[in-house]
Parts: structure tokens; sequence; C-alpha cells
């Protein structure tokens, strides 16, 4: 069990310290199977890679056609366009408000968040120009939109981090919609007020907009497609999968042929998107599943039970420990999708016993795993906060307290009301 927990604090450490988790992960795990008794070339090449396989075989169909569908919606110019409809919606005076509804959007519609931040960050830029906002609150403002509540908590959403549970649980995306909507909520609401508090204590130390060093990525070319179009694909995804219940793999395809129907003039650049697409996709799928890797080799050693026993018998609701173990896994990796790739993996079936002799319905846990996920998964060494970060120009020491808040601390908090929630059989 100590092995288990020295492979997490390595995993951790060379995660902080900016190392790749393809390369850090299979390290992890031998020392995991060093310590706890198994052949190290057996570990790697047999339990290691039967874990990574696996996830990928069930998952790689989704990351892609997902990373596609971005990908066409950006290049299309349907994703600006969604996002400048919203933006001028609400006007200058609600410049926080018109970037985070942008950002929620087009998250919620399917969007990887990489793809949200290239898309809104321009338009952001100029309302904040135009509402006089220090730049220091926009990765917060984006954050809140695309990282927390449409990303784990509305139901229905498409994002990957609400689908892996599904097969875990014999669930939908659509799963415990009372606790998802009430998480969704105060994630949004606290998020939103606060940024506004924060707008105003930097206005009183005279903190305004400065124009960013680098306008390289605000070079916008083209005309956007009409809005009510640019929405249809996105609406295409939800209803698709939520109402109709098709499977993800045919939703997403659905959505990406609509996007092909609509921009046909547009035909000469569709293979130069979707090969775009289909690579970044690669990087995504590669980094969960060398997580997923890891905790398959964790649930191969002897201490592995007494780790499960230790985190199942955490005091109270076993949601709780749930809650508890993915948000720490995620903050290890700082992934969700791997953090809760791992715990899933590993304690997914545990837990799903659990649902059956508990009283507490296999949705509940649905939930919490997917909000539990979007929790402490943000820490400083989060491949979307440095992309964030990047693309805005800011630094950690300029707006990451800003991020923690809306994207730590509320949704922890979120989650912890939704676990009274389902102890009070409201799901």
């Amino acid at each position: 069990m100590l092995g288990i927990i020295l492979g997490l604090v390595v995993l951790m450490v060379l995660a902080f310290l900016g190392w790749s988790i393809i390369w850090v992960a299979p390290i992890a795990a031998g020392v995991v199977a060093l310590t706890g008794g198994l052949d190290l070339l057996e570990a790697y090449t047999d339990t290691y890679m039967s874990g990574f396989v696996g996830f990928a075989k069930k998952w790689f169909p989704v990351f892609m056609l997902s990373a596609i569908f971005g990908k066409l919606m950006e290049d299309t110019g349907m994703a600006r366009s969604v996002a400048v409809a919203l933006s001028r919606l609400m006007g200058t005076k609600r410049a926080i408000l018109g970037v985070l509804l942008s950002s929620a959007v087009l998250t919620y519609g399917g969007i990887s968040l990489f793809v949200v931040v290239f898309a809104v960050y321009p338009l952001a830029l100029s309302l904040f120009r135009e509402a006089n906002i220090s730049r220091r609150l926009l990765p917060a403002t984006i954050a809140l939109g695309a990282f927390t509540f449409t990303m784990t908590a509305l139901p229905g959403t498409p994002q990957i981090q609400n689908l892996i549970p599904m097969p875990y649980f014999q669930t939908t995306a659509m799963a415990a919609p009372v606790m998802g909507i009430v998480s969704a909520l105060i994630m949004g609401i606290c998020g939103y007020y606060y940024l506004i508090w924060r707008q105003k204590q930097m206005a009183a130390n005279g903190e305004v907009y400065d124009e960013p060093n680098d306008k390289s990525i605000l070079k916008v070319e083209g005309s956007v497609p009409n809005v009510l179009l640019s929405l249809l694909p996105l609406l295409t995804v939800l209803i698709t999968l939520n109402v109709l219940e098709w499977d993800i793999v045919i939703a997403l395809l659905a959505g990406i042929l609509l996007i092909l129907i609509l921009n046909i003039s547009k035909i000469k650049g569709f293979v130069k998107s979707i090969n775009a697409g289909a690579a970044g996709s690669i990087t995504a799928i590669i980094n969960t599943s060398a997580a997923v890797g890891f905790g398959t080799v964790v649930q191969a050693v002897p201490g592995f039970k007494k780790l499960t026993d230790m985190l199942v018998g955490i005091p109270g609701n076993p949601l709780i420990s749930e809650a508890v173990a993915i948000n720490l896994l995620a903050g290890a990796t700082g992934s969700a999708s791997g953090g809760m790739g791992i715990a899933l993996e590993a304690l997914g079936a545990k837990y799903y016993e659990l649902s059956m002799t508990s009283g507490i319905a296999p949705e509940a846990f649905h939930r919490i795993a997917s909000l539990s996920s979007g929790g402490l998964d943000v820490l400083p060494h989060n491949g979307a906060v440095l992309t964030l970060l990047t693309i805005t120009g800011m630094t950690h020491k300029d707006s990451y307290k800003d991020i923690a808040v809306v994207a730590i601390i509320i949704p922890i908090i979120a989650t912890a009301v939704a676990i009274v929630l389902a102890a009070m059989g409201i799901y």
C-alpha cells in the first residue's frame, strides 16, 4: 500500500514539474509494480498495456470525433458565430456574463474546451476592452464557462467527463438531473458573482484594461455563418444523444455531417480541418489511456485491497469516498478524465456494487464521479489551465487565484451539496 502511495507521489510530482503523463504514468506504475512484488516487465507489457489499450479501444472514437467536430466548428466560423451573437446580446455592461455564456454554450454543445478558448478569446478581449475590465479576469471568466458546470454538472452534456462513468454505472448522459442542475446553478451563479465582486475590487484599486503584448492570436479572418445555422450542429448532438438516445459516436457523426452540409461552399478546407482534428485527438486519448494504465497496475498489486477498504471505509455516505478518490487522482494527474479513469477503472465495480446495496441509485454515483473530476484537476499543472494562460497572455501570478476559486473551490462546494441531495434521495 505504501508503494501505491509512493507511485501516486511520483506521478503527481513529475506532473507538477511539467513532464508528460505519457511517460510519467509508466514510471509511476513501475514504482507500484516493484513495491507490490510484480514482475516489472510483465507489469508494463501486460497489465499496464491492457488497461491502456482497453481504454483507448473503448473511447478513441469519441475522442477523435469530438475533436473533429470542434475543429470543424472552429474552422467554418460556426463557433465564432455563436460566441459573437451571445456577446452582442449581453452587451458591454454585462461583458463578464457575455464571455461566460459564450464559453458555456459552446462547451455544452460538445465543442472541446481547448477549441472554445480560441473561439471566445478575441471576442472576450473586445468586450473587456469596451467595459474597461482588467484582463487578469479573462482566464477565470472563460474557465468558469468551459471548465466547470458545462463539463461535469449539466445533465446531458456530451463532454467526456460526463460520458466516462456511463459504462461503469449502466447510466446515461442525463444521470441524476436534479443533482446536476443544482450543482450547475451553484457553480454558475456563485462563480459569476465572485467575478463581478473581483471586477469591482480591481476597479477600486485602479486596475483597468490594458492591451496585450501579443496580438497575433486576435487576427480573425472571414465572415461568420448565420448564428441560427451555427447552433444547429450543437443542438443536433445534444438532441440525438439525450432525446433520441443515440450512441455518442452516432450523435457526433450526425453533428459533423450537418456541419459539412451547411458549409458545403467551404468544401476545399474540410480535409485539412478533419486531419487537424483527428491528429489533435491523439494526445488527449493517449494521456488519459496512460493514466488508466497506471490504475490497472495499482489494481493488480496486493496492497490495492487495503487501499480499497480504506477509501470505501471513509465514514458516512459512500459518495464521499468516491468524491475524495476521484478528486485526489484528478489533482495528481492534472486531468479530469485521467483521474476519473484511474479511479473508476480501479474502484468502479466496487461503487456499482455499493449502489446495489446502499440504496443510493447508480445515477448518483455517476453524477458525483463526473462532478468530482472537475475539482482538483484544475491545479497549476493542468494542461487546459496552461493553454488558457498562454492564449490569454497571462501568468499564474496574474490570474490563477481567480481560476482556483471558480474552477476548484466552488465546484467542490457544489459537489458537497450534490452529495447531500443524494443522501436525501433527491437525484
